[in-house]
C-alpha cells in the first residue's frame, strides 16, 4: 500500500539522466511511474494509440507487427510542428490517463512521475506537489543521446529545440539535482538520497 499521497515530478531533458535517478529512488522505495514505458506501451501492436495515430496518420506510420513506427515518426513530426501537436493530443491523454491508474495501486513510500514534457505539456504542474528536474549542459546531453541511441547529431538537435529549455526547466523547479559530465556517480547517488530524505519527510 502505499505510504503517502505525496506526488514528485521528475523531469528533464533528453540525455539529462532521468532514469539514473529514478531508478535509485525506485531501489530506495519510491514507487515509480515512468510515462515513457506507458507510451511504450500505448504504441506497441495491439496499445490503446495504436488505432487512433492509424487514423490520423495512416498505416505508413506502423510496422509490420502493428506497432509504431517510432523512428519514422520522428522524423515526422520533428520536421513538422503541428504534426507533433496531432500526436501529443492523442499521447497525453492516454498517458496520463494510464499514470493515474498506477498511482492509484501504487505501493512505496511516495509516488514519482518520471515526465520528460512536464515542463512543455502544462498539464502536470497540478497534479504533483514538487517538481524536481536532473540537469546537465547541452553538450553533456548529445553526448550521452548519441552514444546510447545512434542518433544523428541533428536529429538529437530538432528534440533538443522541441524541448523546454534548460532556462524554463530551471526557473521552475522545485529541487535541482546535478548530473554534469564532471558529477561523478558517488556524488549524484549522495545528492539524491539527501532530496530523497526531504521528500520522505515531506510524505509524512
Amino acid at each position: 500500500m502505499l505510504k503517502s499521497t505525496f506526488k514528485l515530478g521528475l523531469t528533464g531533458g533528453i540525455g539529462s539522466g532521468k532514469t539514473q535517478v529514478a531508478n535509485l529512488l525506485a531501489s530506495w522505495g519510491a514507487a515509480v511511474i515512468d510515462t515513457d514505458l506507458i507510451a511504450h506501451s500505448l504504441t506497441a501492436p495491439g496499445g490503446q494509440a495504436i488505432e487512433p495515430i492509424r487514423q490520423v496518420f495512416g498505416s505508413a506510420v506502423l510496422e509490420s507487427s502493428g506497432a509504431l513506427n517510432r523512428a519514422q515518426m520522428r522524423e515526422l513530426v520533428f520536421a513538422d510542428p503541428a504534426r507533433r501537436v496531432e500526436l501529443e493530443g492523442i499521447l497525453h491523454p492516454l498517458i496520463a490517463q494510464a499514470a493515474r491508474q498506477e498511482a492509484a495501486k501504487a505501493t512505496g513510500l511516495y509516488v514519482v512521475f518520471v515526465v520528460p514534457l512536464l515542463v512543455e505539456s502544462g498539464r502536470w504542474r497540478q497534479q504533483i506537489d514538487r517538481l524536481c528536474v536532473v540537469d546537465c549542459d547541452q553538450a553533456t546531453q548529445l553526448e550521452r543521446v548519441q552514444s546510447r541511441s545512434g542518433l544523428a547529431p541533428e536529429t538529437v538537435q530538432r528534440i533538443l529545440k522541441a524541448q523546454a529549455t534548460r532556462e524554463q526547466r530551471l526557473a521552475v523547479a522545485d529541487d535541482v539535482i546535478d548530473n554534469s559530465r564532471s558529477v561523478s556517480l558517488a556524488a549524484l547517488e549522495k545528492q539524491v538520497l539527501v532530496l530523497h530524505q526531504g521528500w520522505c519527510n515531506l510524505a509524512l
